[in-house]
């Protein structure tokens, strides 16, 4: 299977990336994938691997570049719970300097970036996120509705806040089809609550499912909250969810 390491410029510098392209050649749909908190990794080297092999190209940016090459804090090779605070502790500066408008102009370079390769089909992409990747999901594709098809977002973070432009808000702009799969715990019942609502107001086609028995990361084999059974889940969910979106048009 065809990977690669690369940089994509960005308005603010140049980011770290990591993409896997089917075996074959030809083309197929692109898909642009978004970290958890602990960023790109060999887990999420393999998720992009597998997304592969199913036939998409897929890019996983550094959401931290400019801070320096992933991962930009040393991270053991399982993250159990006795070093994740202090992992999180590190990271949050990092997440919290990671604004909308940072978010947005990342986004516009790695779609500009993935559909021009020359593996990426035309026509529309999907974009998944893990973690606060959700949330950055959910942005990416309600400032491309045009170019966005499909959106799937795994034991999310930050998709219902009080702030004004929480991701929630813009749901009206999507046009893609969308999967949050949540974690027991992810979201209080009234903040899904307010996430479904905002989709149906908005006519989005979506579902909203807690994983039952899982928490936050499930997805994650490299952390204590890996759950084999809600990993098969979620391909269950996702796989469907691309091929009608991506490849049926």
């Amino acid at each position: 299977m065809p990977t690669e390491t690369l940089t994509i410029a960005t308005p603010d510098g140049r980011a770290d990336a990591f993409a896997a392209f089917p075996d074959g050649g030809g083309t197929h749909p692109g898909v642009l994938l978004y970290t958890d908190a602990f960023g790109v990794r060999p887990e999420l080297e393999g998720r992009a691997r597998e997304l592969a092999a199913h036939g998409y190209c897929v890019l996983v940016p550094n959401l931290y570049y400019r801070h320096g090459p992933a991962p930009v804090t040393e991270l053991p090779a399982h993250i159990g719970e006795e070093v994740r605070p202090a992992l999180i502790e590190r990271l949050m500066p990092l997440i919290q300097e990671h604004t909308t408008d940072r978010i947005l102009r990342d986004a516009e370079a790695y779609l500009a970036f993935l559909t021009d390769r020359p593996e990426v089909a035309p026509g529309p992409v999907g974009v998944v996120g893990y973690c606060l990747g959700a949330a950055l999901a959910v942005r990416t594709a309600t400032a491309h509705p045009g170019l966005v098809g499909a959106v799937a977002g795994f034991h999310p973070g930050f998709l219902v806040t009080d702030a004004p432009d929480s991701p929630h808000r813009r749901v009206p702009e999507l046009t893609a089809e969308v999967h949050i799969g949540l974690a027991e715990g992810d979201m209080t019942p009234e903040d899904l609550n307010t996430l479904d609502r905002a989709l149906q107001a908005a006519g989005v086609d979506h579902t909203t499912e807690v994983y039952p028995g899982t928490v936050h990361g499930f997805t994650m084999s490299d952390t204590d909250a890996f759950d084999a059974s809600a990993l098969r889940h979620h391909w269950d969910r996702l796989l469907p969810l691309l091929e009608r979106a991506l490849t049926r048009r």
